[in-house]
C-alpha cells in the first residue's frame, strides 16, 4: 500500500497510509474492484522506519534518458514543419497530418505497450523503444520523399508508446511507494527541461548545417537515452501466469474524468494563448509561455513531497480549483497582467494535478500491472492534450476565445467541486494496531 510521511497527529514516528480516491474499495486497500467505499485520506500506522531512499544510481539513470530522449523530440519540434514544407515542398496540411500521425499512432497503441511491458519487463521494452527512435530518426536524413516521411512518423509513434509506457512503469518500480508523488516529479521536470531546451537546440543545428545536422543532433540524443537504458538494472516482467490484464479499471473513471478535465484546460490556453494576446493587443505570448513552464518547474522541485504527503482527492481538487481560476482570469481580465496572472495560476494547476493523479492511480495497481496502469496514465494525459485545443477550437469558431477559455473553466470547476466534496467525506484517521 502507498505510504506517506506526514506531520500532525501520532507523533513523529508515525506512518500514514494513503487511501487515494473515493472509488477504491470500503477497506482502503490496494485494489480497484471495489465499490464507493473510502474517500482519499490517512491512516496513521505506528512505527516508521528511516524514510525510502528515491535518489539512487538507478533512478538518476532513468531520468537522464527520459532527458536524452525528451530532448531529442523537442529537437524535431520547430524542424519538422520546415522540412515538410522547405526540404519536401508539401502544404501545411501535409505538416499537421505528418505531426498528427506521431500523436495518434502513440495513443492508439500505449494499451499494447502496457500489456507487453507487463509481460516482457521494463528495460527490454525502454531499451528497444529508445533504440527504435534513434533508427527511425535517422531515416530521416534519406528522406526525399513525403510518403517516406509518413511512414517514419508512424515508426516513431510506436516508439513513442512503447518509451513512454515503460518509462512510466519502470519510475513506479524504481520509487519507493511513499514518494511516487515525488518521483513523477523530478521525473516531469527533465520532460519540460527536453522539451524547452530541444528546440532551441534544434533551431541552432538547422541554422548551422541544415536539416542533416539537426537529425543528427537528434540521433546522438536518441542514442544517448538508448546507452542509458541499458545501465538500468533488470526489471523483470511481474505478470501472473494466466492473470487477467486490465487495461481499464471502472473505479478509476471518476478520478480519471476529473484528470483530464484538467489538462483540457491547461492545453487549451497553451494552444491559444498567441492568439488571444494578439486579440488583446500584445506583441506576443512567449513571456506567459515561459511564465508558464517556470512555474511548472520551480513548483515541481520546491514542492515534489508534496503529492506524498497530501491526500490525493483534496490535492487534484485543489489543482484543479486553481485552474479554473486561471482560465478564468485570463477571460475576465483581458489585460496582458491577467494573462500573465492566469498562465502562473495554471502553472500551479499543472505542477501539483499530473502528480497527484498518478500516485494515486500507480499506487493502486498491481505490481503486475504497472505496465497497462502507466497505459491508462498515457492515454489520459492524450486525451487532455488532445481534447483541449479541440474544445477551446470548436468553442471559439462559434464564439469567442474568451469565450472559450470560460467554458474550460467552468469545466474546471466543476470537476474541482466534486473532487473536493470526495476529499471531504474523508473519514477521520484511525489507529491501526501493530
Amino acid at each position: 500500500m502507498a505510504t506517506g510521511r506526514a506531520g500532525g497527529s501520532g507523533g513523529p514516528g508515525d506512518r500514514f497510509v494513503d487511501r487515494g480516491w473515493w472509488l477504491c474499495d470500503g477497506g482502503g486497500t490496494d485494489g480497484w474492484d471495489g465499490g464507493r467505499g473510502a474517500v482519499a485520506g490517512v491512516t496513521p500506522v505506528a512505527g516508521e522506519g528511516p524514510r525510502p531512499r528515491l535518489i539512487t544510481p538507478a533512478f538518476v539513470t532513468l531520468i537522464a534518458s527520459g532527458l536524452c530522449y525528451s530532448t531529442a523530440v523537442g529537437v524535431m519540434i520547430p524542424v519538422l514543419p520546415l522540412f515538410v514544407v522547405d526540404e519536401l515542398g508539401a502544404s501545411a496540411t501535409a505538416v499537421g497530418v505528418a505531426v498528427g500521425l506521431f500523436s495518434v499512432t502513440a495513443l492508439l497503441l500505449k494499451p499494447v505497450a502496457g500489456r507487453a511491458a507487463d509481460r516482457w519487463g521494463r528495460r527490454a521494452l525502454l531499451v528497444g523503444g529508445s533504440a527504435l527512435f534513434t533508427v527511425v530518426v535517422a531515416g530521416h536524413l534519406l528522406v526525399a520523399e513525403y510518403w517516406a516521411l509518413v511512414g517514419l512518423r508512424v515508426l516513431l509513434g510506436v516508439a513513442e508508446a512503447v518509451t513512454f509506457v515503460a518509462g512510466v512503469a519502470a519510475l513506479t518500480d524504481l520509487a519507493p511507494a511513499e514518494r511516487l508523488g515525488e518521483a513523477i516529479s523530478y521525473d516531469s521536470v527533465g520532460l519540460f527541461l527536453g522539451i524547452a531546451f530541444g528546440p532551441v537546440l534544434g533551431e541552432f543545428l538547422l541554422a548551422r548545417d541544415g536539416f542533416p545536422a539537426a537529425w543528427t543532433g537528434a540521433v546522438a540524443l536518441g542514442g544517448a537515452a538508448t546507452l542509458l537504458a541499458t545501465r538500468l538494472p533488470k526489471l523483470p516482467a511481474q505478470t501472473v501466469p494466466g492473470g487477467r490484464v486490465r487495461l481499464v479499471w471502472r473505479p478509476l473513471l471518476a478520478p480519471g474524468a476529473a484528470f483530464v478535465a484538467g489538462v483540457l484546460g491547461g492545453a487549451g490556453f497553451l494552444a491559444f494563448v498567441s492568439l488571444h494576446a494578439r486579440e488583446i493587443g500584445m506583441a506576443g505570448a512567449g513571456g506567459a509561455l515561459f511564465t508558464f513552464g517556470l512555474v511548472v518547474v520551480v513548483c515541481r522541485l520546491v514542492f515534489a513531497r508534496t503529492a506524498d504527503r497530501v491526500p490525493g482527492a483534496r490535492l487534484s481538487g485543489l489543482a484543479l480549483a486553481a485552474g479554473a481560476t486561471g482560465l478564468t482570469v485570463v477571460a475576465v481580465w483581458q489585460d496582458p497582467a491577467g494573462v500573465f496572472l492566469g498562465a502562473a495560476l495554471l502553472g500551479v494547476s499543472s505542477a501539483f494535478l499530473t502528480p497527484a493523479f498518478y500516485r494515486v492511480l500507480m499506487s493502486r495497481v498491481p505490481a503486475s500491472q504497472r505496465g497497462s496502469g502507466a497505459a491508462a496514465f498515457g492515454i489520459m494525459v492524450d486525451l487532455g492534450l488532445g481534447g483541449g485545443p479541440l474544445l477551446v477550437g470548436l468553442i471559439a469558431a462559434r464564439s469567442s476565445i474568451t469565450t472559450a477559455f470560460a467554458a474550460s473553466a467552468a469545466l474546471a470547476l466543476v470537476a474541482a467541486i466534486l473532487t473536493l466534496r470526495a476529499a471531504a467525506r474523508e473519514p477521520a484517521p484511525q489507529s491501526t494496531p501493530t
